[in-house]
Protein backbone atom coordinates (compact mmCIF):
# COMPACT_ATOMS: atom_id res chain seq x y z
CA UNK A 1 0.00 0.00 0.00
CA UNK A 2 1.27 3.77 -0.44
CA UNK A 3 2.22 5.66 2.76
CA UNK A 4 -1.07 7.10 2.42
CA UNK A 5 -3.27 4.22 2.31
CA UNK A 6 -1.18 2.81 5.40
CA UNK A 7 -1.43 6.38 7.23
CA UNK A 8 -5.25 5.76 7.41
CA UNK A 9 -5.49 2.48 7.88
CA UNK A 10 -2.76 3.32 11.29
CA UNK A 11 -5.25 5.98 12.53
CA UNK A 12 -8.49 3.71 12.15
CA UNK A 13 -7.19 0.81 14.12
CA UNK A 14 -5.82 3.04 17.01
CA UNK A 15 -9.51 5.38 17.10
CA UNK A 16 -11.48 1.73 17.14
CA UNK A 17 -9.86 0.00 20.09
CA UNK A 18 -9.52 2.82 23.03
CA UNK A 19 -7.02 4.40 23.97
CA UNK A 20 -3.52 2.88 25.78
CA UNK A 21 -4.55 3.54 29.68
CA UNK A 22 -6.97 0.75 28.74
CA UNK A 23 -10.36 3.30 28.94
CA UNK A 24 -13.31 2.04 27.20
CA UNK A 25 -13.69 2.24 23.65
CA UNK A 26 -16.02 5.13 22.68
CA UNK A 27 -18.97 3.74 21.09
CA UNK A 28 -19.91 2.57 17.66
CA UNK A 29 -21.58 5.15 16.32
CA UNK A 30 -18.88 7.88 17.94
CA UNK A 31 -16.88 5.31 16.54
CA UNK A 32 -17.95 5.73 13.10
CA UNK A 33 -18.35 9.39 12.92
CA UNK A 34 -14.57 9.78 14.23
CA UNK A 35 -13.43 7.94 11.30
CA UNK A 36 -15.00 9.35 8.30
CA UNK A 37 -13.08 12.68 9.87
CA UNK A 38 -9.83 11.66 10.37
CA UNK A 39 -10.25 10.09 7.05
CA UNK A 40 -7.87 11.27 4.47
CA UNK A 41 -10.19 12.88 1.56
CA UNK A 42 -9.99 10.53 -1.50
CA UNK A 43 -7.25 12.59 -4.62
CA UNK A 44 -9.83 13.42 -7.16
CA UNK A 45 -8.99 11.06 -10.25
CA UNK A 46 -7.13 12.88 -13.23
CA UNK A 47 -9.83 13.58 -16.12
CA UNK A 48 -9.98 11.56 -18.84
CA UNK A 49 -7.62 13.41 -21.73
CA UNK A 50 -7.62 12.50 -25.20
CA UNK A 51 -3.83 13.03 -28.03
CA UNK A 52 -4.23 12.82 -32.01
CA UNK A 53 -1.58 12.95 -34.21
CA UNK A 54 -1.38 12.93 -37.98
CA UNK A 55 -0.49 10.54 -40.27
CA UNK A 56 2.46 11.63 -43.19
CA UNK A 57 3.25 11.27 -46.54
CA UNK A 58 6.54 11.56 -48.44
CA UNK A 59 5.71 14.59 -51.18
CA UNK A 60 9.53 14.72 -52.73
CA UNK A 61 12.33 12.77 -52.47
CA UNK A 62 11.90 9.01 -52.36
CA UNK A 63 14.66 6.77 -52.85
CA UNK A 64 16.73 9.52 -53.53
CA UNK A 65 16.35 10.18 -49.33
CA UNK A 66 18.40 6.84 -49.02
CA UNK A 67 21.31 8.06 -50.96
CA UNK A 68 22.00 11.49 -49.19
CA UNK A 69 19.43 13.50 -50.82
CA UNK A 70 16.78 15.76 -49.70
CA UNK A 71 13.03 14.36 -49.31
CA UNK A 72 9.87 16.61 -48.04
CA UNK A 73 7.69 14.88 -45.83
CA UNK A 74 4.07 16.25 -44.89
CA UNK A 75 1.29 15.70 -42.27
CA UNK A 76 -2.11 14.34 -43.36
CA UNK A 77 -5.44 15.36 -42.04
CA UNK A 78 -6.15 11.65 -41.23
CA UNK A 79 -5.13 11.28 -37.67
CA UNK A 80 -5.14 8.89 -34.44
CA UNK A 81 -7.31 9.77 -31.40
CA UNK A 82 -5.98 7.91 -27.86
CA UNK A 83 -8.34 8.44 -25.17
CA UNK A 84 -7.20 8.00 -21.84
CA UNK A 85 -8.98 6.79 -18.88
CA UNK A 86 -8.40 6.76 -15.31
CA UNK A 87 -9.58 3.49 -12.98
CA UNK A 88 -10.60 4.22 -9.12
CA UNK A 89 -7.45 4.63 -6.85
CA UNK A 90 -8.36 0.82 -5.94
CA UNK A 91 -7.66 -0.78 -8.96
CA UNK A 92 -3.88 -1.33 -10.33
CA UNK A 93 -4.33 -2.35 -13.65
CA UNK A 94 -3.18 -0.62 -17.11
CA UNK A 95 -4.63 -2.10 -20.22
CA UNK A 96 -3.70 -0.76 -23.48
CA UNK A 97 -7.06 -1.41 -26.13
CA UNK A 98 -6.22 -1.48 -30.10
CA UNK A 99 -9.70 -2.17 -31.62
CA UNK A 100 -8.34 -1.29 -34.94
CA UNK A 101 -5.74 -4.44 -35.12
CA UNK A 102 -8.23 -6.13 -32.21
CA UNK A 103 -5.54 -5.65 -29.57
CA UNK A 104 -6.69 -5.54 -25.72
CA UNK A 105 -4.38 -6.58 -23.15
CA UNK A 106 -4.34 -5.63 -19.13
CA UNK A 107 -1.21 -5.94 -17.02
CA UNK A 108 -0.93 -5.73 -13.16
CA UNK A 109 1.32 -2.49 -12.51
CA UNK A 110 2.89 -3.87 -9.58
CA UNK A 111 4.04 -6.96 -11.20
CA UNK A 112 5.67 -4.90 -13.89
CA UNK A 113 9.67 -4.83 -13.97
CA UNK A 114 9.54 -1.70 -12.14
CA UNK A 115 12.96 -2.98 -10.89
CA UNK A 116 14.78 -2.75 -13.72
CA UNK A 117 13.34 0.05 -15.36
CA UNK A 118 14.20 2.50 -12.40
CA UNK A 119 17.34 1.38 -11.42
CA UNK A 120 19.47 4.37 -11.01
CA UNK A 121 21.82 3.22 -13.86
CA UNK A 122 18.52 2.56 -16.12
CA UNK A 123 16.35 5.47 -14.98
CA UNK A 124 16.11 8.17 -18.29
CA UNK A 125 13.97 11.28 -17.02
CA UNK A 126 11.72 12.85 -19.21
CA UNK A 127 13.72 15.07 -21.22
CA UNK A 128 16.61 12.89 -21.96
CA UNK A 129 17.76 12.30 -25.66
CA UNK A 130 17.22 8.33 -25.67
CA UNK A 131 18.92 7.42 -29.03
CA UNK A 132 18.86 3.33 -28.29
CA UNK A 133 16.77 0.98 -26.26
CA UNK A 134 18.51 -0.26 -23.42
CA UNK A 135 19.29 -4.49 -23.99
CA UNK A 136 18.65 -4.66 -20.26
CA UNK A 137 14.97 -3.53 -20.50
CA UNK A 138 13.62 -4.74 -23.53
CA UNK A 139 15.09 -8.30 -21.93
CA UNK A 140 12.64 -7.67 -18.85
CA UNK A 141 9.56 -6.70 -20.42
CA UNK A 142 9.66 -9.95 -22.32
CA UNK A 143 7.86 -12.43 -20.45
CA UNK A 144 4.87 -9.20 -19.76
CA UNK A 145 4.64 -9.61 -23.71
CA UNK A 146 4.73 -13.32 -24.19
CA UNK A 147 1.45 -13.57 -22.69
CA UNK A 148 -0.70 -11.27 -25.22
CA UNK A 149 -3.02 -12.75 -27.30
CA UNK A 150 -2.13 -15.95 -27.25
CA UNK A 151 -5.14 -17.47 -29.55
CA UNK A 152 -4.17 -15.30 -32.66
CA UNK A 153 -2.36 -16.22 -35.48
CA UNK A 154 1.54 -15.86 -35.40
CA UNK A 155 1.78 -12.96 -37.28
CA UNK A 156 -1.34 -11.32 -35.61
CA UNK A 157 0.80 -11.84 -32.26
CA UNK A 158 3.68 -10.02 -34.01
CA UNK A 159 2.18 -7.15 -34.43
CA UNK A 160 0.33 -7.48 -31.22
CA UNK A 161 3.65 -8.16 -29.16
CA UNK A 162 5.36 -4.89 -30.88
CA UNK A 163 2.36 -3.09 -30.43
CA UNK A 164 2.86 -3.64 -26.89
CA UNK A 165 5.86 -3.52 -26.56
CA UNK A 166 6.38 0.23 -27.57
CA UNK A 167 3.56 1.26 -25.10
CA UNK A 168 5.03 -0.94 -22.36
CA UNK A 169 8.76 0.58 -22.69
CA UNK A 170 7.07 4.01 -22.68
CA UNK A 171 5.04 3.49 -19.66
CA UNK A 172 7.87 1.92 -17.81
CA UNK A 173 9.88 5.07 -18.61
CA UNK A 174 8.07 7.42 -18.21
CA UNK A 175 5.73 6.15 -15.25
CA UNK A 176 6.34 4.93 -11.73
CA UNK A 177 5.12 1.85 -9.84
CA UNK A 178 2.89 4.56 -8.03
CA UNK A 179 1.16 5.55 -11.48
CA UNK A 180 -2.73 4.98 -11.44
CA UNK A 181 -4.59 2.74 -12.72
CA UNK A 182 -5.72 3.49 -16.61
CA UNK A 183 -7.11 2.66 -19.92
CA UNK A 184 -5.29 3.58 -23.56
CA UNK A 185 -7.96 3.30 -25.88
CA UNK A 186 -6.35 3.83 -29.78
CA UNK A 187 -8.57 4.68 -32.86
CA UNK A 188 -7.14 5.87 -36.22
CA UNK A 189 -8.43 6.80 -39.13
CA UNK A 190 -4.66 6.21 -41.06
CA UNK A 191 -4.32 3.04 -43.13
CA UNK A 192 -2.22 0.52 -41.75
CA UNK A 193 0.61 -1.16 -43.03
CA UNK A 194 0.36 1.68 -46.18
CA UNK A 195 3.36 3.72 -45.79
CA UNK A 196 1.78 6.68 -44.66
CA UNK A 197 2.78 6.62 -40.48
CA UNK A 198 0.16 4.78 -38.50
CA UNK A 199 2.65 3.22 -36.00
CA UNK A 200 4.33 6.41 -35.62
CA UNK A 201 1.12 8.55 -35.02
CA UNK A 202 0.17 6.16 -32.37
CA UNK A 203 3.81 6.07 -31.03
CA UNK A 204 3.28 10.02 -30.90
CA UNK A 205 0.47 9.73 -29.31
CA UNK A 206 1.22 7.59 -26.36
CA UNK A 207 4.11 9.71 -25.71
CA UNK A 208 2.73 13.25 -25.23
CA UNK A 209 -0.76 11.24 -23.22
CA UNK A 210 2.34 9.84 -20.66
CA UNK A 211 4.48 13.18 -20.55
CA UNK A 212 1.08 14.96 -19.95
CA UNK A 213 0.34 12.09 -17.10
CA UNK A 214 3.39 12.82 -15.54
CA UNK A 215 2.87 16.73 -15.96
CA UNK A 216 5.97 17.12 -18.06
CA UNK A 217 4.19 19.08 -20.27
CA UNK A 218 2.56 22.81 -19.88
CA UNK A 219 0.43 23.49 -22.18
CA UNK A 220 -0.25 23.45 -25.18
CA UNK A 221 -2.13 27.16 -24.18
CA UNK A 222 -2.85 30.58 -26.46
CA UNK A 223 -0.34 32.32 -24.64
CA UNK A 224 1.94 29.87 -24.38
CA UNK A 225 5.43 31.16 -25.71
CA UNK A 226 7.11 29.87 -29.10
CA UNK A 227 10.42 28.66 -27.72
CA UNK A 228 8.66 26.54 -24.77
CA UNK A 229 6.46 25.09 -27.35
CA UNK A 230 9.09 23.83 -29.23
CA UNK A 231 10.83 22.43 -26.62
CA UNK A 232 7.95 20.39 -25.34
CA UNK A 233 7.12 19.13 -28.83
CA UNK A 234 10.92 17.80 -29.15
CA UNK A 235 10.17 15.86 -25.83
CA UNK A 236 7.30 14.40 -27.53
CA UNK A 237 9.19 13.79 -30.68
CA UNK A 238 11.93 12.13 -28.49
CA UNK A 239 10.05 9.61 -26.69
CA UNK A 240 7.92 9.19 -30.15
CA UNK A 241 10.98 7.98 -31.53
CA UNK A 242 11.86 5.28 -28.58
CA UNK A 243 8.23 3.87 -29.20
CA UNK A 244 9.03 3.62 -32.78
CA UNK A 245 12.44 1.87 -32.19
CA UNK A 246 10.70 -0.51 -30.40
CA UNK A 247 8.90 -1.73 -33.58
CA UNK A 248 11.63 -0.89 -36.76
CA UNK A 249 14.76 -1.38 -34.75
CA UNK A 250 16.13 1.72 -36.47
CA UNK A 251 13.95 3.89 -37.72
CA UNK A 252 14.40 6.97 -39.62
CA UNK A 253 13.04 9.28 -37.10
CA UNK A 254 11.17 11.18 -40.10
CA UNK A 255 7.69 9.75 -39.56
CA UNK A 256 7.63 10.35 -35.46
CA UNK A 257 9.18 13.99 -36.31
CA UNK A 258 5.99 14.86 -38.98
CA UNK A 259 3.15 13.47 -36.28
CA UNK A 260 4.74 15.57 -33.68
CA UNK A 261 5.40 18.90 -35.70
CA UNK A 262 2.90 18.92 -38.21
CA UNK A 263 3.05 20.83 -41.37
CA UNK A 264 6.41 19.55 -43.07
CA UNK A 265 9.78 18.66 -42.54
CA UNK A 266 12.65 18.77 -44.98
CA UNK A 267 14.52 15.48 -44.22
CA UNK A 268 18.62 14.05 -45.19
CA UNK A 269 21.15 12.22 -43.92
CA UNK A 270 23.83 12.27 -45.44
CA UNK A 271 26.36 10.45 -42.98
CA UNK A 272 24.03 6.56 -40.88
CA UNK A 273 26.93 7.00 -38.60
CA UNK A 274 25.06 10.40 -37.69
CA UNK A 275 21.79 11.45 -37.04
CA UNK A 276 19.71 12.64 -39.95
CA UNK A 277 19.32 16.47 -40.35
CA UNK A 278 15.65 17.64 -39.73
CA UNK A 279 14.55 20.82 -40.78
CA UNK A 280 10.94 21.52 -39.82
CA UNK A 281 8.99 23.78 -42.58
CA UNK A 282 6.35 25.74 -40.37
CA UNK A 283 5.02 27.60 -43.24
CA UNK A 284 4.15 24.88 -45.62
CA UNK A 285 0.56 25.32 -46.54
CA UNK A 286 -2.33 23.04 -46.77
CA UNK A 287 -3.20 21.79 -49.28
CA UNK A 288 -6.29 19.60 -51.06
CA UNK A 289 -5.02 16.26 -51.31
CA UNK A 290 -6.63 12.66 -52.48
CA UNK A 291 -4.78 10.03 -50.69
CA UNK A 292 -5.81 6.26 -52.57
CA UNK A 293 -4.00 2.89 -51.37
CA UNK A 294 -3.57 0.56 -53.69
CA UNK A 295 -4.22 -2.38 -51.43
CA UNK A 296 -1.36 -3.76 -53.35
CA UNK A 297 1.15 -5.05 -50.34
CA UNK A 298 4.60 -3.56 -50.21
CA UNK A 299 7.94 -4.13 -49.23
CA UNK A 300 10.22 -0.96 -48.77
CA UNK A 301 13.27 -3.05 -48.48
CA UNK A 302 12.66 -5.12 -52.01
CA UNK A 303 11.97 -1.67 -54.07
CA UNK A 304 15.35 -0.28 -51.99
CA UNK A 305 17.11 -3.17 -53.17
CA UNK A 306 15.74 -3.25 -56.74
CA UNK A 307 17.04 0.38 -57.34
CA UNK A 308 20.47 -0.30 -55.11
CA UNK A 309 20.54 -3.14 -58.23
CA UNK A 310 19.77 -1.12 -61.06
CA UNK A 311 22.16 1.65 -59.40
CA UNK A 312 25.39 -0.67 -60.03
CA UNK A 313 24.18 -1.87 -63.54
CA UNK A 314 23.92 2.15 -64.55
CA UNK A 315 25.90 4.19 -61.87
CA UNK A 316 26.08 7.47 -63.70
CA UNK A 317 22.40 7.20 -65.44
CA UNK A 318 20.94 6.15 -62.24
CA UNK A 319 22.85 8.73 -60.28
CA UNK A 320 21.77 11.62 -62.44
CA UNK A 321 18.16 10.41 -62.08
CA UNK A 322 19.08 10.57 -57.97
CA UNK A 323 20.17 14.01 -58.81
CA UNK A 324 17.26 15.28 -60.47
CA UNK A 325 14.83 13.72 -57.55
CA UNK A 326 17.12 16.16 -55.67
CA UNK A 327 16.59 18.87 -57.70
CA UNK A 328 12.64 18.74 -57.80
CA UNK A 329 12.91 18.45 -53.65
CA UNK A 330 15.03 21.46 -53.31
CA UNK A 331 13.04 23.21 -55.85
CA UNK A 332 9.88 22.73 -53.92
CA UNK A 333 11.08 23.95 -51.05
CA UNK A 334 12.07 26.70 -52.26
CA UNK A 335 8.60 27.25 -54.32
CA UNK A 336 7.19 27.16 -50.61
CA UNK A 337 9.51 29.22 -49.20
CA UNK A 338 8.61 32.29 -51.43
CA UNK A 339 6.74 35.21 -50.12
CA UNK A 340 3.72 34.98 -53.02
CA UNK A 341 3.22 31.50 -52.81
CA UNK A 342 -0.46 30.88 -52.42
CA UNK A 343 -1.96 27.53 -51.56
CA UNK A 344 -5.49 28.54 -52.46
CA UNK A 345 -3.98 30.44 -55.90
CA UNK A 346 -3.97 28.28 -59.10
CA UNK A 347 -0.78 29.23 -60.26
CA UNK A 348 0.86 28.50 -57.16
CA UNK A 349 -0.60 25.08 -56.94
CA UNK A 350 -0.10 24.25 -60.37
CA UNK A 351 4.05 24.68 -60.14
CA UNK A 352 3.91 22.09 -56.88
CA UNK A 353 1.57 19.80 -58.92
CA UNK A 354 3.87 19.79 -61.64
CA UNK A 355 6.64 19.00 -59.41
CA UNK A 356 5.38 16.20 -58.35
CA UNK A 357 4.34 14.82 -61.61
CA UNK A 358 8.44 15.13 -62.68
CA UNK A 359 9.20 13.32 -59.45
CA UNK A 360 6.59 10.60 -59.85
CA UNK A 361 8.42 10.05 -63.97
CA UNK A 362 11.58 10.06 -62.46
CA UNK A 363 10.41 7.45 -59.84
CA UNK A 364 8.81 5.06 -62.36
CA UNK A 365 12.38 5.65 -64.27
CA UNK A 366 13.73 3.81 -61.58
CA UNK A 367 11.32 0.35 -61.54
CA UNK A 368 9.46 1.35 -58.36
CA UNK A 369 6.22 2.04 -59.67
CA UNK A 370 3.40 -0.64 -60.23
CA UNK A 371 0.09 -0.82 -62.82
CA UNK A 372 -2.19 -0.12 -59.99
CA UNK A 373 -0.67 3.38 -59.17
CA UNK A 374 -0.15 4.09 -62.69
CA UNK A 375 -4.18 3.04 -63.55
CA UNK A 376 -4.25 5.88 -59.90
CA UNK A 377 -2.56 8.79 -62.35
CA UNK A 378 -4.71 7.64 -65.37
CA UNK A 379 -7.59 8.46 -63.98
CA UNK A 380 -7.05 11.35 -62.06
CA UNK A 381 -4.83 12.94 -64.88
CA UNK A 382 -7.04 12.66 -67.90
CA UNK A 383 -9.72 13.87 -65.99
CA UNK A 384 -7.63 16.46 -64.97
CA UNK A 385 -8.67 17.08 -61.95
CA UNK A 386 -4.99 17.40 -60.55
CA UNK A 387 -1.43 15.93 -60.39
CA UNK A 388 -0.42 12.78 -59.07
CA UNK A 389 2.86 10.53 -57.49
CA UNK A 390 3.38 7.43 -55.58
CA UNK A 391 4.50 8.30 -51.91
CA UNK A 392 7.01 5.73 -50.18
CA UNK A 393 8.64 3.25 -51.67
CA UNK A 394 6.56 2.47 -54.28
CA UNK A 395 5.90 -1.40 -55.77
CA UNK A 396 2.37 -0.92 -54.02
CA UNK A 397 1.21 1.00 -50.90
CA UNK A 398 -0.29 4.97 -51.77
CA UNK A 399 -0.71 7.35 -54.10
CA UNK A 400 -1.41 11.09 -53.38
CA UNK A 401 -3.21 13.56 -55.88
CA UNK A 402 -2.70 17.14 -55.20
CA UNK A 403 -6.27 18.58 -55.96
CA UNK A 404 -6.64 21.28 -58.81
CA UNK A 405 -8.97 24.28 -57.54
CA UNK A 406 -12.59 24.72 -58.83
CA UNK A 407 -13.03 20.63 -59.87
CA UNK A 408 -16.73 20.25 -60.00
CA UNK A 409 -17.92 18.29 -57.02
CA UNK A 410 -19.46 15.54 -59.81
CA UNK A 411 -16.24 15.32 -61.39
CA UNK A 412 -14.69 13.91 -58.14
CA UNK A 413 -17.61 11.73 -57.06
CA UNK A 414 -17.32 9.95 -60.24
CA UNK A 415 -12.95 9.50 -59.60
CA UNK A 416 -14.01 7.98 -56.49
CA UNK A 417 -16.88 6.29 -57.62
CA UNK A 418 -14.53 4.53 -60.07
CA UNK A 419 -11.75 3.94 -57.40
CA UNK A 420 -14.22 1.76 -55.49
CA UNK A 421 -15.64 -0.06 -57.80
CA UNK A 422 -11.86 -1.12 -59.24
CA UNK A 423 -10.65 -2.03 -55.42
CA UNK A 424 -8.85 0.88 -54.42
CA UNK A 425 -9.43 2.45 -50.94
CA UNK A 426 -9.53 6.37 -51.10
CA UNK A 427 -9.37 9.17 -48.61
CA UNK A 428 -10.07 13.06 -49.38
CA UNK A 429 -7.90 14.91 -46.87
CA UNK A 430 -5.50 18.03 -46.29
CA UNK A 431 -1.65 18.23 -46.45
CA UNK A 432 0.40 20.08 -43.90
CA UNK A 433 -1.93 20.22 -41.26
CA UNK A 434 -1.18 20.68 -37.15
CA UNK A 435 0.74 17.68 -35.47
CA UNK A 436 0.28 16.55 -32.05
CA UNK A 437 -3.18 17.86 -30.29
CA UNK A 438 -4.67 17.56 -26.99
CA UNK A 439 -8.21 17.35 -25.72
CA UNK A 440 -8.59 17.93 -21.77
CA UNK A 441 -10.76 17.16 -20.64
CA UNK A 442 -12.08 14.99 -23.42
CA UNK A 443 -15.46 17.15 -23.92
CA UNK A 444 -16.18 18.82 -26.56
CA UNK A 445 -19.32 20.24 -29.17
CA UNK A 446 -20.34 16.99 -31.37
CA UNK A 447 -20.43 19.50 -33.92
CA UNK A 448 -24.35 18.07 -35.11
CA UNK A 449 -26.25 20.63 -32.71
CA UNK A 450 -24.62 24.12 -32.75
CA UNK A 451 -27.54 25.20 -30.12
CA UNK A 452 -26.24 22.62 -27.75
CA UNK A 453 -24.67 24.29 -24.18
CA UNK A 454 -21.78 23.21 -22.86
CA UNK A 455 -19.92 20.08 -24.44
CA UNK A 456 -20.72 16.28 -25.07
CA UNK A 457 -18.30 14.48 -22.74
CA UNK A 458 -16.26 11.72 -25.05
CA UNK A 459 -16.67 8.58 -22.70
CA UNK A 460 -15.17 5.09 -23.08
CA UNK A 461 -18.12 3.39 -24.69
CA UNK A 462 -19.22 6.28 -27.23
CA UNK A 463 -15.41 6.22 -28.41
CA UNK A 464 -15.60 2.60 -28.85
CA UNK A 465 -18.75 2.31 -30.51
CA UNK A 466 -18.24 4.77 -33.10
CA UNK A 467 -18.43 3.31 -36.52
CA UNK A 468 -16.00 3.42 -38.71
CA UNK A 469 -13.84 5.91 -39.93
CA UNK A 470 -16.31 8.24 -40.80
CA UNK A 471 -17.69 8.19 -36.86
CA UNK A 472 -14.73 8.41 -35.39
CA UNK A 473 -14.31 11.57 -37.17
CA UNK A 474 -17.83 12.72 -36.41
CA UNK A 475 -17.49 11.83 -32.87
CA UNK A 476 -13.95 13.40 -31.84
CA UNK A 477 -11.80 14.46 -34.89
CA UNK A 478 -10.40 17.48 -34.52
CA UNK A 479 -12.33 18.94 -37.77
CA UNK A 480 -15.47 16.85 -37.22
CA UNK A 481 -15.56 15.32 -40.37
CA UNK A 482 -17.49 18.91 -41.26
CA UNK A 483 -15.90 22.11 -42.79
CA UNK A 484 -12.97 21.26 -42.37
CA UNK A 485 -12.61 24.05 -39.49
CA UNK A 486 -10.58 23.17 -35.96
CA UNK A 487 -13.16 21.65 -33.72
CA UNK A 488 -13.67 23.51 -30.38
CA UNK A 489 -11.76 21.93 -27.32
CA UNK A 490 -8.57 20.76 -29.56
CA UNK A 491 -5.55 22.58 -29.04
CA UNK A 492 -2.03 22.47 -30.73
CA UNK A 493 1.75 23.37 -29.90
CA UNK A 494 2.06 26.52 -32.16
CA UNK A 495 5.57 27.01 -33.00
CA UNK A 496 6.78 30.34 -35.31
CA UNK A 497 8.72 29.98 -38.01
CA UNK A 498 11.06 32.04 -36.66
Amino acid sequence: MSNGVNGSYVEVAHHGNGDMNGRSSMSSDEGENKRRMDRKNSSPMMPAFMVSAPGKVIVFGEHAVVYGKAAIAASIALRSYLLVTHLSKSKRTVTMQFPDIDLIHTWNIDDLPWNVFQHPSKKKSYYDLVTDLDPDLVSAMQPHLAVISPAKSEAERKIHQNSAASFLYLFLSLGSQKSPGCRYTLRSTIPIGAGVGSSASIAVCMAAAMLLQIRSLSGPHPDQPSEEARLQVERINRWAFVAEMCIHGNPSGVDNTVATHGKAVVYQRTDYKKPPIVTPLWDFPELPLLLVDTRVPKSTANEVAKVAKLKTMHQDLVGTILDAIDQVTRSAESLIDEEYFDSEEQESLRRVGELMSINHGLLSSLGVSHPRLERIRELVDHQEIGWSKLTGAGGGGCSISLIKPGVPKEKLDNLERQLEKEGYLKFRTTLGGDGVGVLWPAVLKNGLDEDEEGGMEIDLEKFLNAPGNDGVEKLVGVSGGLSGAEREGWKFWKVDSQ
